[in-house]
């Protein structure tokens, strides 16, 4: 028998006309944190974590939330994220966990997520949900991959805190959802000030850098 999916009725972004200054525009940023990388099979969601960015700032505005995996945490994990199996007991469940999360993006009425190295983190959502038989209404998405390959087409792909460190922003606890967030927040900010210097201010010059023609997993 085929199922439908449901989709959830969470507003994760509000429209915003495309000539929308960048540095008039909220975003939400955020990072997962999971059991391993094989997301589509044995591996769940274990950590999100969330933080907005406003006017170019990044605020105290923040969300954090540990997820139960229904299943046992490797040790190997537990080592490289500080996450164990005590800290997700009695945690929600991963549906209840990304509700949470949509109501704050939702709360905080920004035009769309920013992730490093989103495509991953959507993909955990999706995972998620799709074993629950749900979906969502996806919003503007900014890789801070993309903007990187923007200003410097030449990198090779490299982790949040080997950028960091190269632009010169705050680095806070490393594979933590919200320090990883954090620390992608305060990259963001600073991109999007060297994209600004560039000429590129609107929402629109933001979308066409970090589409998928243009961005940096397409070169």
């Amino acid at each position: 028998m085929f199922w439908k999916k449901k989709k959830m009725h969470y507003q994760l972004a509000r429209q915003m006309p495309l000539n929308q200054p960048i540095r008039e525009t909220s975003f939400t940023v955020f990072d997962t944190e999971t059991t391993g990388f094989a997301v589509g099979g044995k591996d769940r969601l274990i950590e999100i974590g969330a933080v907005q960015v406003e006017g170019l700032q990044v605020t105290d505005h923040t969300f954090q939330t540990y997820v139960n995996p229904q299943r046992d945490i490797p040790a190997r994990i537990t080592e490289l994220t500080g996450i164990a199996d005590s800290h997700v007991q009695g945690a929600p469940d991963a549906f209840d966990a990304i509700s949470d999360f949509y109501a704050f993006m939702e709360k905080s009425d920004g035009c769309g997520w920013v992730g490093h190295y989103l495509a991953f983190d959507l993909l955990v959502l999706k995972k998620e949900l799709a074993r629950e038989k749900w979906s969502f209404e996806e919003p503007l998405g900014v890789d801070t991959l993309d903007l990187i390959g923007y200003l410097a087409p030449s990198w090779d792909m490299r982790d949040l805190h080997h950028y960091a460190m190269s632009f010169g922003t705050p680095i806070h606890e490393r594979h933590s959802a919200l320090g990883d967030a954090l620390t992608t927040a305060h990259l963001l900010v600073e991109l999007l000030r060297y994209v600004e210097d560039r000429g590129r201010t609107t929402l629109g010059e933001l979308m066409d850098i970090t589409s998928k023609e243009n961005g940096i997993h397409q070169r």
